[in-house]
């Protein structure tokens, strides 16, 4: 084990910040995730390395950290089939124009008792009905969901983020909150919801340069700026859809954001 002093500031500001979340860096994600932030003094931050199966890792800490990233690795990969399945479901509901993975299995770094964190985008003026139909199907379908309260989540569906496509601009933004976008792993992308969203979100490259690459949205799609009309056709129905759910959850609601184009029911800190 070794120093690694040929760092730059900005690849330390990235080790030290992925350490706080107990993910050591391979040289390929640390070239992804080189941060654009500062995080105080990295003068007397000390980056360690290791070789392991030809891959080198930049970590701050013992190496266990290491032998636990290996690990929720493999637990990762258990958990992306059971999202991917659950995709493949929802990708039949007309109403769904995005699903992806968030959280720590984005990142491959679930551990085994951790639950499958998903984003979902609906058609504008459907994001309520969407969701209520969504969760009613999954239920029939032996798809287990986690409740608000549940002790035990492992391996469970938690659809904590869904947006309507006329509400797709995050409004805080910071390092961690640029992260969490950045990490999405897309699962169903149709009419290219995804790359809309990363364009409504460009500022995210402010704190990640190299995350992710974000262009123009295509032609054919929504161009930025352009107000997405809601379906007024639905407007009643979703908004029944909307008021049953709310006052269901109204009790429960905490620091949650609940609106008609949005529901984060675990918002970024």
């Amino acid at each position: 084990m070794a120093l690694s002093p040929k760092l730059s500031k900005a690849q330390i500001a990235s080790v030290y910040y992925h350490s706080k979340f107990d993910y050591p860096l391979t040289f390929s994600d640390l070239k992804k995730w080189q941060a654009d932030f500062k995080v105080g003094s990295t003068k007397n931050i000390k980056v360690r390395t290791k070789k392991i199966s030809k891959e080198k890792y930049f970590f701050i800490g013992g190496d266990q950290a290491i032998n636990r990233r290996i690990k929720r690795q493999i637990q990762s990969k258990k958990k992306l089939q059971i999202a991917k399945k659950a995709a493949v479901f929802l990708k039949h509901i007309p109403t769904i124009k995005f699903v992806g993975i968030t959280g720590s299995l984005a990142m491959f770094n679930a551990d085994t008792t951790s639950d499958i964190d998903l984003m979902i985008i609906t058609t504008s003026g459907t994001l309520w009905l969407t969701r209520g139909i969504s969760l009613v199907l999954l239920k029939l379908f032996g798809y287990n969901l986690r409740k608000s309260g549940d002790k035990i989540e492992k391996d469970k569906l938690c659809l904590n983020l869904w947006l309507e496509e006329t509400d797709l601009k995050w409004q805080q933004k910071n390092e961690f909150i640029a992260h969490e976008i950045a990490q999405i792993n897309p699962l169903i992308n149709k009419d290219k919801t995804f790359e809309r969203f990363l364009s409504k979100n460009s500022w995210i490259v402010k704190f990640w340069p190299n995350a992710v690459k974000i262009s123009k949205p295509p032609s054919g799609s929504h161009p930025e700026g352009e107000k997405i009309p809601r379906l007024q056709s639905w407007s009643f129905i979703e908004n029944v859809a909307f008021k049953l759910q709310y006052l269901y959850m109204k009790k429960k609601i905490t620091t949650e954001v609940v609106s008609l184009t949005r529901a984060q029911f675990h918002p970024a800190k």
